[in-house]
């Protein structure tokens, strides 16, 4: 049975969630928390944090077994872009463009 958990609005670029995301696909729950643990990048605390939430999202449903759990899909979509002025010379202004990102992670029963 899938379980899934979004994360919403997380203040890094989807760019540099992806980095962190694309080593996970199709590994066992607890290799890709290992993983994510000795990962150096500030989203991999982000998607830790994701993947423990479908975790429990699974354990609501009696027929899951969480230990056959693996990360069957998971991927950073674009959110919202806060845009921001940074003054330059001569009176112009530079667009600094501060992203974020929804983070999904979709879980499966191994079988």
């Amino acid at each position: 049975m899938e379980t899934r958990a979004v994360a919403k609005y997380v203040r890094i670029s989807p760019h540099k969630v992806r980095l962190v995301t694309n080593i996970l696909v199709g590994k066992k729950v607890a290799e890709a928390l290992g993983i994510l643990k000795f990962t150096p990048k500030r989203a991999a605390k982000v998607v830790e944090k994701t993947i423990k939430s479908a975790v429990a999202n699974a354990e609501q449903h009696p027929d899951v077994d969480v230990d056959n759990l693996y990360v069957k899909q998971i991927y950073a979509d674009p959110g919202p872009i806060l845009k921001r002025i940074r003054p330059r010379a001569v009176g112009r202004a530079y667009r600094i463009r501060k992203r974020t990102s929804h983070i999904v992670v979709i879980l499966d029963e191994l079988m």
